[in-house]
């Protein structure tokens, strides 16, 4: 914990300022503090062994939500926990680019100044993008600060980033050059206004009122007709046959005859049998169109069935449609029906309850639609990723979604990767005009001329695809592309891959966590991490009973917050209302995949266990003894510590097993039980005596020792307040930074003026205990020791300093020759720093973003360098003075 230690004497001095709740308003100058003195960034000097996480990366033009404050508090409890015991902590925050939200975003923008997208260029467009990512994309990364975030601000990426999209590149080509990436006609997800293809997790379902219309087909050559029901009668064009069960004895007598499509002219279509109908629903005759229904596009090509498509890509019916050519598919289908009326052929409509897919950015109704498209064969890939699983490389917290992660790879299908979009990363390949159906794979257009000019001639044209990649496919290389690949050289990539934990919602186990093991297995030869942590979705607080009649035995659980329900609880607001900490404590205590629900009620209650901690705190300095008994307090230590530390015990192994909620419940009863409910009331008795009784001393000793134990354990949890009730022990801090050993008794000379020595002298015992001073050596005066020089410097607070005699704290010739060799070696690892950055050659040619981090790490590099000269120009001075 940052600067986690007090001397009582600084406390003491500020005891009857502290204001009556906790001011959450301290939150932001806490956590700019946290980050100025680069507390968020790994530290090796104390052990070697990381602890990673590369955080999920919110849209760039998101703000923050419940889902987001879920996953930043679970993931910052576990960073600061590995923090707390000297484990290298990497938490590598970043955004995503979303390409449909932002040139949703965009579009809405250039539509208010009366401008669309297809009057500018490309490059005009993604220009403007680029200007509304400058000015509002930091929005999503300055709330997730104001939630605690104890990220590494200075290695945040975006996936546009000039690295990260060099890694995209060179993972398009080397799967394409494994033949993992071909072009095809297939059926996708096709959003009619963004026009473009959608992936399955940005289609969402919703029950719907509809109509069920009921149609004649007559048979060809008879007097008979068969019924079909359908929900969508304009893909009627699109029909290639009639399909029965085959042990439906109503229509085995048809089978292999033909019938007539309706309002087309007489086109005939076979009539099939198949056991994928289903007798029960509708009439049981099923009208096949493949290019319109994924369940019919996967029968048809089972069955070898032609595949019509009726449909443009803006929604409306093409020249297969005859007259009804031009009219908007819903439009069409009004038409098409009182026409059927008009004709006979109309049985009858009813109302049917539909599962409509709705695009997940606009809210249009997505239409299944056969397009030429970019798809990654996924099956060799996803049978590395089950055996990771299977061999132990991977855990699945909760165990049971394995599974689901299990089932989805063993049925996995091709992946879509091409969508029709001008922001995102474009396709790396290009075409040679007149010879359409080439096309030449390369990292950049120089090499793409390059090679077309080899194969094709010096007067060959070439351009380049105008789609771009999926988003998703530039997420599932997060985890190393963040570190440097495809450069495994860079120093990121060789300490922190692979990574320790990817802790994400369980809705996206598949859509994202499963194609990071591929792609991670694929492109390193490593799973990317050997931990997946899922947590739930956040629900509001109104119960829906779930399959029980009987509601007081029902099992229930909240709404999903959404916009629609108006039931979205605004995070932000929330910390405005309650203070991050209240928050954060909140949404920690669910259970690892179950969603939890939120409500004011619980908010509230962690509001006032927010305070109810600050006000243990200030009871407690408020009561500072005024001497102590040593001999006495061990004997009254024995059974609370005892307790305590039990519950340390308890605690640490549910750390260690991420079972955060119940870390969050224990330290909480423990606190309310025992040490606020019982030790701080019977104390009470104890401290108002006379402040020379030593039953007194001994209980604030007792209290400061099992307090500061609490604050340890809940910093994870509750960062701010916590921060705020122990900050600025200084003497404490400086037996840390100088690697003091624990038992170590050393001297110090604490000075002030009269008034405060006066009273800070009556403080002695508890000072040199709390601190760990030799209780002789300790002395107080109004002017600097004679050797100050000599000495560690500190200011605990306005008008009260301290000077600790280093010759008491390290044995300073080994701590030269420990410092001389660490600048030994930050001195080599600069220089070479400084070499790349002076060849014209590096700077001219490496990317960008490349070339910047290196000068950042010359320029931390160098800060480094000064602070250790600094200390051992100390250090060697303290012994000439001492000779």
């Amino acid at each position: 914990m940052a600067s986690f230690c007090i001397s009582v004497a600084a406390a003491e001095n500020n005891k009857d300022t502290l204001p009556k709740t906790f001011d959450f308003t301290s939150e932001e100058r806490i956590y700019n503090w946290w980050e100025s003195q680069g507390y968020f960034k790994p530290n090796f000097e104390r052990g070697s062994d990381p602890f990673v996480i590369s955080m999920p990366p919110p849209n760039v033009t998101g703000s923050l939500h419940m889902g987001h404050a879920m996953f930043v508090t679970l993931e910052d409890i576990m960073v600061r926990y590995h923090r707390m015991k000297g484990r290298p902590t990497l938490w590598l925050p970043g955004t995503d680019h979303a390409g449909i939200a932002t040139q949703l975003v965009v579009e809405k923008m250039l539509a208010a100044e009366g401008i669309k997208r297809v009057e500018l260029s490309r490059d005009e467009f993604t220009k403007r993008v680029w200007e509304w990512k400058e000015k509002y994309g930091g929005t999503i990364t300055s709330q997730i600060k104001r939630l605690g975030a104890s990220c590494d601000w200075t290695r945040e990426r975006f996936t546009l980033d000039e690295q990260l999209s060099r890694a995209v590149v060179e993972a398009f080509i080397r799967l394409h050059e494994k033949g993992l990436i071909y072009q095809g006609s297939y059926m996708v997800n096709w959003s009619p206004n963004l026009q473009t293809a959608v992936s399955d997790l940005e289609v969402e379902y919703s029950e719907e009122p509809g109509t069920l219309y009921y149609i004649k087909y007559r048979v060809a050559g008879r007097s008979d007709f068969l019924t079909i029901a359908t929900t969508r009668p304009e893909t009627l064009f699109g029909d290639v046959a009639l399909a029965v069960n085959p042990q439906d004895e109503r229509y085995s007598q048809f089978i292999g005859m033909m019938a007539i499509v309706p309002m087309t002219y007489g086109r005939h279509v076979p009539i099939i049998s198949d056991k994928y109908v289903d007798k029960e629903f509708g009439t049981g005759v099923l009208k096949i169109s493949p290019g319109h229904d994924h369940n019919d596009y996967l029968l048809a090509r089972k069955l070898g069935l032609p595949i019509l498509n009726v449909m443009n890509k803006d929604g409306t019916l093409n020249e297969v449609a005859g007259l009804f050519r031009g009219l908007d598919r819903f439009e069409a289908r009004k038409k098409l029906w009182s026409d059927l009326e008009e004709t006979g052929l109309a049985v009858k409509k009813e109302p049917h309850t539909l599962r409509v897919p709705r695009s997940q950015r606009g809210g249009e109704v997505i239409e299944p639609l056969v397009s030429k498209q970019w798809f990654v064969t996924m099956e060799p890939l996803a049978e590395k990723a089950l055996h990771a699983v299977e061999k132990g490389e991977l855990t699945i917290m909760p165990e049971r979604f394995e599974k689901i992660y299990n089932h989805w790879l063993s049925n996995i299908k091709d992946w879509c990767i091409s969508r029709q979009l001008w922001w995102g990363h474009r396709i790396p390949v290009w075409y040679i005009v007149g010879k359409e159906e080439e096309y030449i794979v390369a990292r950049n257009a120089d090499e793409a001329l390059e090679k077309a000019h080899q194969k094709y001639g010096k007067n060959v044209e070439i351009y380049q695809d105008p789609d771009v990649l999926d988003t998703w496919f530039s997420s599932a290389l997060w985890p190393f592309s963040t570190l440097g690949w495809p450069d495994v050289s860079a120093d990121d990539f060789k300490k922190f891959y692979p990574t320790t934990m990817l802790e994400t919602g369980h809705d996206i186990l598949f859509f994202w966590v499963a194609r990071m093991v591929m792609m991670g297995i694929e492109f390193t030869g490593s799973v990317p991490f050997s931990h997946v942590y899922l947590h739930g979705l956040i629900r509001d607080s109104q119960h829906s009973y779930l399959g029980c009649p009987d509601k007081s035995f029902a099992e229930f659980q909240g709404r999903k917050m959404s916009k629609t329900l108006g039931n979205v609880i605004d995070p932000i607001d929330t910390i405005k209302e309650f203070g991050a900490d209240a928050l954060r404590f909140t949404i920690s205590l669910g259970t690892a995949g179950q969603d939890l629900s939120l409500s004011i009620e619980r908010l509230t209650a962690n509001k006032a266990f927010t305070n109810k901690l600050w006000n243990a705190g200030k009871f407690i300095l408020q009561n500072l003894p005024s001497q102590n008994d040593i001999s006495r307090w061990e004997m009254l230590l024995a059974y609370k510590v005892s307790k305590l530390h039990m519950l340390i015990d308890t605690v640490t192994a549910s750390y260690d097993k991420y079972f955060f909620g119940d870390v969050g419940r224990e330290t909480y009863d423990f606190f309310w039980s025992d040490f606020a409910d019982w030790y701080i009331e019977a104390s009470k008795a104890r401290l108002y005596r006379s402040e020379y009784d030593s039953d007194a001393i001994i209980a604030q000793a007792v209290l400061l020792y099992i307090f500061e134990n609490i604050l340890k354990l809940l910093h994870p949890f509750m960062p701010f307040v916590t921060e705020e009730l122990w900050q600025t022990r200084a003497i404490r801090n400086a037996r840390a930074e100088y690697s003091v050993e624990p038992a170590k008794r050393i001297s110090a000379s604490i000075v002030a003026n009269e008034e405060v020595i006066q009273y800070i002298s009556k403080e002695k015992e508890v000072l040199a205990l709390l601190s760990r001073l030799d209780l002789l050596n300790v002395h107080f005066t109004e002017s600097p020791p004679g050797d100050a020089n000599q000495s560690v410097h500190l200011v605990a607070s306005e008008g009260l300093e301290a000077y600790l005699p280093l010759a008491d704290m390290v044995d300073i010739s080994a701590e030269v020759q420990r410092l001389s060799k660490r600048l030994s070696k930050m001195q080599s690892e600069y220089d070479g720093l400084v070499a790349r950055l002076s060849s014209s050659k590096f700077v001219e040619k490496a990317p960008e973003d490349v070339v910047r981090g290196v000068q950042e790490k010359a320029a931390e590099a160098e800060e480094k360098i000064n602070l250790t000269k600094n200390r051992l120009a100390f250090l060697r001075s303290t012994v000439m003075v001492t000779k």
